[in-house]
């Protein structure tokens, strides 16, 4: 194979409404079938009019929809495109003081344009990538990559095929648009005013329809292991009360757990115990026999069957969790005094871990894409509870937890403005 990566010279500084497949064109009329034009998206934005008076904070904040992580001034955040990406390729760089330039608004459709641009006019069938500078988790330094792409398949998929021992390979998909933004990249450079580079010897890769895109380089959230940045974790966590029949990995609440037993705790103690409760003979136990007594106190209280059978069905969420999580409390290590008033603020610092404990658990689920529901109903008879799960001596049920895969996304959050919980002295 012989691959030929050429800059092209003599494009003009680039303005809203240029036609950039006509000064791409005149620039480089050697074209051939089979070619890959990579264009900084830079000037396509430039082009497309992208270009716009406003703050570099404030554009990017209006083209992020998802904070990922942020540390000091940097922020890393998926953007309307879908593009996870610091700053949310906002650029305030080559462009008049006091604008900025977002990144095209359709990538792909972009890309699409431009090489349709250069078919009607040299007549060649042309691949395009539009590509922009990431940087990499785990790496330092930032390549390009593409984020638009027409006329060539993004991805070539190795999975199935031999390697030079004859053993199939299970897990290489190539992601040949990114390798050919980054490889344009070495002609092109980040000062030597080159936005366009055409990459020769690869017509295999050339397609006749215009493709997928670049979207296809984008990971569904169902399959990213990263989803959560620190920004966005604690949020994660939502309420669930809608599980699938998809059996929970024990290994997964077995990390949570772990995750749980970070909470800190009074006098350098581990007040915290956990029953898994994943039989279903022992979920129907436990459930049954709390249900009734609940029954038998709402009776008690003088409501009426039609008024029991609406307050019982709070608990319906946790029959319909394939598995269920008993936080207890074991504090042992608690100081006794001689008065009521510091035995309730000693026993207040241990309810005050096992809250922590039980927040590190609802979170480190989320994280493992499993969601949970916190019901209180163990506190209210953990007589019964104890019986019905056999508990050691000392624990204390503080609540159950129901876990399981999502039936549906949960709903947004609804906004909450901080200074409403807050005061300052």
């Amino acid at each position: 194979m012989n691959l030929t990566i050429t800059p092209v010279y003599g494009l003009p500084e680039i303005t809203a409404g240029a036609d950039l497949a006509a000064l791409i064109a005149a620039a480089a009329p050697d074209l051939a079938d089979g070619d890959v034009v990579v264009v900084t998206s830079k000037i396509v934005s430039k082009a497309e009019g992208r270009v716009v008076q406003a703050g570099r904070e404030d554009a990017i904040d209006a083209e992020t929809v998802r904070v990922v992580a942020r540390r000091g001034p940097t922020s890393i955040v998926e953007t309307r495109q879908g593009l996870v990406l610091a700053a949310a390729g906002v650029d305030a760089s080559n462009t008049p003081p006091g604008t900025v330039v977002l990144l095209p608004e359709d990538p792909d459709a972009s890309a699409r344009q431009l090489r349709k641009g250069l078919r009607d006019r040299l007549g060649v069938t042309v691949a395009v990538l539009i590509t922009d500078t990431l940087g990499r988790p785990w790496r330092n330094g930032q390549t390009d990559a593409a984020i638009g792409a027409a006329g060539l398949l993004p991805l070539r998929d190795y999975r199935g095929q031999a390697d030079t021992f004859g053993v199939p390979l299970e897990v290489t998909v190539a992601a040949v648009a990114d390798e050919l933004a980054g490889a344009a990249d070495l002609v092109k450079g980040k000062t030597a005013g080159i936005p366009v580079a055409t990459v020769r010897g690869l017509r295999d890769l050339v397609t006749d329809s215009d493709g997928p895109g670049a979207r296809a380089l984008v990971r569904p959230p169902s399959e990213d292991m990263f989803r959560f940045g620190s920004a966005d974790v604690l949020s994660a966590r939502r309420t669930v009360r809608e599980f699938t029949t998809e059996p929970v990995d024990p290994g997964a609440v077995g990390r949570a757990i772990a995750a749980a037993i970070t909470a800190p705790a009074p006098h350098h103690s581990t007040p915290w115990r956990f029953v898994v409760v994943q039989s279903p003979q022992a979920q129907a136990t436990l459930l049954d026999d709390m249900l009734a007594a609940w029954i038998t106190d709402l009776r008690g209280d003088g409501f009426t069957d039609e008024q029991i059978a609406r307050r019982v069905r709070r608990g319906e969420p946790l029959r319909r969790a394939p598995l269920l999580i008993v936080p207890c409390l074991h504090a042992e290590a608690a100081h006794h005094y001689p008065d009521d008033r510091r035995n309730a603020a000693e026993r207040e610092m241990f309810l005050v871990a096992i809250g922590a404990a039980v927040q590190n658990l609802l979170v480190a689920l989320a994280v493992e894409g499993l969601g949970s529901c916190w019901v209180s109903s163990t506190m209210f008879c953990r007589p019964v509870v104890t019986k019905a799960l056999d508990l050691p001596g000392g624990w204390e049920p503080m609540g159950a937890v129901g876990v399981g895969h999502p039936a549906a996304p949960a709903p947004d959050r609804p906004p909450r403005d901080p200074a409403e919980f807050m005061i300052t002295r």
